[in-house]
């Protein structure tokens, strides 16, 4: 399945299942939103889909995926809760979703 898709059936059942859950643009890709906080996205250039992971223990735990990388959107400057899971990891994403939509409800 292609990648953009894989995200788009995510984000759609995300927001089907949360009514704080939207779906919108942000950083210049298409993003989840809660509470109108971005939790996650798609980053067309890398084919990945992106999580904000305040927990470090979670976010160690993404990053230890093959090719998963703290995400820098603009190039040199990385975001330090926020981590980029490529496709080929595309079976974890679900899971990092709710992860991400539950540490930014506190």
């Amino acid at each position: 399945m292609d990648p953009l898709e894989r995200y788009g059936e995510i984000a759609d059942d995300l927001a089907a299942q949360n009514a704080e859950v939207e779906l919108g643009q942000m950083m210049g890709m298409p993003a989840l939103k809660a509470g109108g906080k971005m939790i996650g996205g798609f980053s067309r250039s890398e084919g990945a889909m992106v999580f904000k992971l305040p927990d470090e223990e979670i976010r160690g735990r993404a990053l230890a995926l093959a090719g998963a990388h703290l995400f820098d959107p603009a190039g040199g400057r990385p975001m330090k809760e926020w981590v980029a899971v490529p496709a080929e990891h595309a079976d974890e994403w679900s899971s990092l979703a709710q992860q991400a939509l539950k540490l930014r409800a506190g």
